[in-house]
């Protein structure tokens, strides 16, 4: 098990920084359905995941590229699919990488590190489970979308800043305790 880990963070760090060379868009573009077929039964949903992941910033990345290049009366259109095709690609290349070698095992290998991963692991399952409480709670209530009411989402933002907030201090206490501080 232990020689399985190490050949995967090998592989893991090896390949992250080979698809990070890739300089080609063709290349880019073919290994898209490499990784597909790595992926086989999980392409589809890992697909899904990872344009989720990603929409928000690229979209905004790309947009203020676009933008600072028509200013400059520069084409942008080869950097923007470049650029956003690596995203894709490294993305997916995580995403499926962390769903087949657990990411605790993976960091396993330094006491700090496995702790970190499974403090950050467990408040990310903790607010997604929050989240999807909330929103379960927001359908339940909510029959049209016009009733919808801005009061109920201003108290869930307002809930998960509180909640980071606090859960910030008690993970910087419980950090401290471990030695991870020194002053």
């Amino acid at each position: 098990m232990q020689k399985n880990i190490l050949i995967a963070r090998i592989f893991f760090i090896l390949a992250f920084f080979a698809l990070l060379s890739i300089k080609n868009i063709v290349i880019l573009i073919i290994t898209i359905p490499i990784l597909w077929i790595i992926s086989y039964k999980k392409a589809i949903f890992l697909t899904k995941r990872v344009i989720k992941a990603i929409i928000i910033f690229n979209l905004g990345v790309t947009l203020g590229y676009i933008l600072m290049t028509i200013f400059k009366h520069i084409n942008p259109w080869h950097y923007v699919l470049y650029i956003n095709l690596k995203v894709f690609v490294l993305t997916y290349f995580v995403f499926w990488f962390f769903s087949t070698i657990s990411p605790v095992q993976f960091m396993a290998f330094s006491k700090d590190l496995g702790y970190l991963t499974t403090i950050t692991l467990s408040q990310i399952f903790s607010y997604k489970k929050t989240f999807e409480d909330f929103k379960l709670a927001f359908k339940s209530r909510v029959y049209k979308l016009k009733d919808k009411d801005p009061k109920f989402i201003t108290r869930t933002f307002e809930f998960f800043l509180n909640k980071a907030l606090k859960d910030a201090d008690e993970r910087t206490l419980a950090m401290k305790a471990r030695g991870f501080f020194n002053d």
